[in-house]
């Protein structure tokens, strides 16, 4: 087993011991890439959810929110172009009888080219020391340079014949690098073809009455088809934007690597309308943005990077990724799309209604384009979750697993520990939490030893730890412990909410943001 695969396994095994993500109907064998979140991963969730909604609609006095129906009128979807363009291109080994996305199979084979760079970077840094520089040795190594052009022509050719819907040359460049089924090892591949991802269902209690409907397959167009309701009731002017999270459903053929792919799952989505021939630079801008929204949490820049779309959508003329190296290597987590005009015209098309917006400065109206933030709570749960897994040698030659999560989204943000359940101490420790749970998620823990306490609240991510002693009795003093340093401080039982203020509270987060953003 490498040593990412390690790694991911030791993550879903920490997230169902700890109550964060569990595989759903376990009792009945589970159900392929569907997954139920435990009683410490909705706290997180929602955090991360609260942390987007309130960046996005709070922060931004242009930028309202609504929650569309996920039912919506199957001409929707005919408009948006999915019923003819939401494909997959599926390829099938003759031999196993397994199916995979020929794409993925391609960006897979890239992956073991990217390692390849990577395994030449670690030598020659491990080779060079202090003195190493990374960036320059990845321009003019010529192993490394090679390896690089290889990649990008692969990702041309990909482009392009996706691009074309030229599947016979998909299965070509299958064969030609020689792509393997990872269970049978072997090239006999079938035919590439198309596959819809959309869920269909019917609408109606009479079978014979019934209109076939589609489970949405993104929530972007519950926001296009209320472009004049809100514009209207909130009198909403150029540039302006309009935020929605909410589940999505894709059939998707791989649905694996835990949560990362799945067939039901959650969007955090805005669609900002712009003046056309403006778009380019609020993309930009976005692209910006939506950066430093991640970078404020505290994760490392190393761990993203942009990709740039070589092949568009139907509807964008520019697009990219931000991509997070996740356990199993850098993969898309949040998508920056340039929409143009193309939504609104295609429902103005085929609604029969007029869906312009009418500019007083300039005295017109027009169809606004588009410029979409879109990114997974599911996937950005695990790129949270994945980069705080920690394990740790500590000075006693012991070790610890620490959940190191931005303390603003820990599901417990402050867990009160009595030193002993007597004495005075429970009721103390109980009244602490009074005051802090308004705010605060806080926890009461009486069971086991302080330092097997300590221990469990470190892997479930909690920043701060208050433990009430007897002299807490006397002085209304506690210790406070900090979940990463371990440091512990003693404290007056009434600083208890300027520390957590300071420490844990979204508003810090939201601040931090906000000192990015004013710098652009």
């Amino acid at each position: 087993m490498s040593t990412r695969e390690d790694a991911l396994k030791k993550i879903i095994a920490h997230a169902k011991e700890y109550g964060f993500i569990f595989p759903s109907s376990e009792i009945y064998d589970g159900l392929a890439a569907t997954y139920d979140y435990g009683q410490n991963g909705v706290l997180l969730k929602n955090k991360i959810k609260e942390y987007w909604w309130r960046s996005m609609t709070q922060l931004h006095s242009n930028i309202v929110g609504i929650d569309a129906a996920i039912f919506m009128h199957p001409t929707t979807w005919k408009a948006s172009g999915h019923v003819d363009a939401f494909n997959d291109p599926l390829i099938d080994n003759k031999d196993s009888k397994k199916r995979y996305r020929a794409d993925v199979l391609i960006e897979e084979h890239c992956a073991k080219i990217e390692q390849k760079i990577n395994k030449e970077v670690d030598k020659a840094a491990k080779r060079f020391g202090d003195s190493f520089d990374r960036e320059m040795y990845l321009q003019t190594n010529p192993r490394v340079v090679n390896y690089q052009q290889e990649i990008e022509s692969i990702q041309q050719r990909l482009a392009k014949s996706l691009t074309n819907s030229d599947l016979a040359d998909v299965k070509s460049l299958i064969e030609e690098l020689g792509i393997v089924c990872p269970v049978s090892g072997s090239r006999n591949w079938t035919e590439v073809r198309q596959f819809n991802l959309m869920f269909s269902t019917k609408l109606g209690a009479a079978a014979e009455n019934a209109t076939d409907l589609y489970l949405r397959p993104e929530t972007a167009q519950g926001i296009f088809v209320n472009f004049l309701n809100v514009q209207r009731s909130g009198r909403m002017k150029i540039p302006f934007g309009i935020a929605q999270i909410g589940k999505a459903f894709r059939n998707e053929i791989i649905a694996r690597q835990f949560i990362f792919r799945m067939r039901e799952f959650e969007q955090m989505e805005m669609q900002y309308f712009v003046a056309p021939g403006t778009e380019m630079q609020h993309y930009e801008t976005w692209k910006q943005l939506r950066l430093n929204w991640h970078l404020a949490l505290g994760i490392t820049e190393d761990n993203y990077r942009f990709h740039d779309h070589d092949n568009l959508a139907h509807y964008a003329n520019a697009a990219a990724d931000i991509e997070f190296q996740f356990p199993f290597g850098f993969k898309e987590l949040e998508g920056i799309h340039s929409r143009t005009d193309f939504d609104l015209k295609s429902h103005q098309e085929h609604s029969g209604k007029k869906i312009q917006y009418f500019d007083a400065e300039q005295n017109q109206s027009y169809v606004p384009y588009v410029v979409e933030t879109s990114i997974g709570l599911d996937r950005m749960f695990l790129a949270i979750l994945s980069t705080a897994y920690t394990e740790e040698t500590l000075e006693d030659n012991s070790t610890r697993v620490v959940l190191k999560l931005p303390a603003p989204l820990a599901p417990i943000q402050c867990a009160v520990l009595p030193l002993v359940r007597k004495d005075g101490l429970p009721e103390l420790a109980e009244s602490i939490i009074k005051d802090l749970r308004l705010d605060y998620q806080v926890e009461y823990d009486e069971k086991d030893s302080i330092g097997k306490r300590y221990r469990r609240q470190d892997a479930i991510g909690t920043p701060v730890c208050v433990t009430v002693d007897h002299d807490s009795l006397q002085d209304r003093q506690v210790t406070v412990r900090f979940r990463d340093s371990m440091e512990q401080r003693r404290v007056s039982i009434d600083s208890l909410a300027d520390i957590l203020q300071q420490e844990v509270s979204m508003k810090s987060l939201l601040k931090k943001l906000t000192q990015a953003t004013n710098s652009l």
